[in-house]
């Protein structure tokens, strides 16, 4: 989950896992896997960082296999 801001300023929360691609238009926009577009404040790049850090946590301390 990631905190995103609407273009009003309004703060929620994302489930990152539902992304199904992002564009600038200029607007940041985001196209989520159930069609449902939502425009935000942040730009592309502050997303899909915010993507990669929520995943970085998510998966930290996973143990390996055994082998590995």
């Amino acid at each position: 989950m990631i905190r995103l801001s609407r273009l009003n300023g309004k703060e929620f929360i994302l489930n990152c896992e539902l992304i199904k691609y992002i564009e600038a238009t200029p607007d940041t926009i985001i196209t989520l896997t159930t069609g449902e577009k939502i425009m935000v404040r942040e730009a592309v790049d502050d997303v899909v960082s915010a993507t990669v850090r929520y995943r970085q946590q998510l998966y930290q301390g996973v143990p390996l296999k055994a082998g590995d």
